[in-house]
């Protein structure tokens, strides 16, 4: 099998990373768990639809997102989330639901909650509910060229 598209342009930038594997799960806050990373530590993207445009939040698997913050941080006068049917055609190379928050790879926006800066390094989904990668935060930044907005998300405990 092929690399997915994450792992090959991350080989082709000739990146480093760190590979984390970890029992199949469902939720941010269960990887976490069977990872062992503290869920702050951990990176989840969430689809949503930006005025009808398909784009990804990004936000700690200790938070949940505020779609009204998310609306007035970006001046759209609609923001909604997007149905797991509208965006699992768009990464074929991941498992639904486990798609890593590199939009610059599918053509998608994708907007990060600045409190995820506060930690050198990011630790997010490989594409499947089994493996996570860790980068140093300022590299994603350098790969993905997000926009950061602050305080989109809400506690989740």
């Amino acid at each position: 099998m092929s690399e997915p598209r994450l792992q090959q342009f991350l080989y082709d930038q000739c990146i480093g990373f760190e590979t984390i594997h970890h029992a199949r799960t469902a939720t941010a806050h269960d990887t976490a768990l069977s990872a062992q990373i503290p869920e702050q530590a951990m990176a989840k993207t969430v689809m949503v639809k930006i005025d009808g445009r398909m784009a990804m939040a990004v936000l700690s698997a200790a938070q949940r997102l505020d779609l009204g913050a998310l609306r007035q941080a970006t001046g759209a006068a609609v923001v909604e989330l997007a149905l797991e049917n509208e965006f699992t055609p768009l990464f074929p190379d991941c498992e639904a639901g486990a798609m890593p928050p590199f939009g610059n790879l599918y053509g998608l926006d994708v907007y990060v909650d600045d409190s995820l800066s506060d930690d050198e390094e990011i630790v997010f989904n490989a594409g499947s509910h089994t493996e996570l990668i860790r980068i140093p935060f300022a590299l994603f930044e350098q790969l993905v060229h997000p926009r950061h907005l602050r305080r989109i998300h809400r506690l989740t405990h």
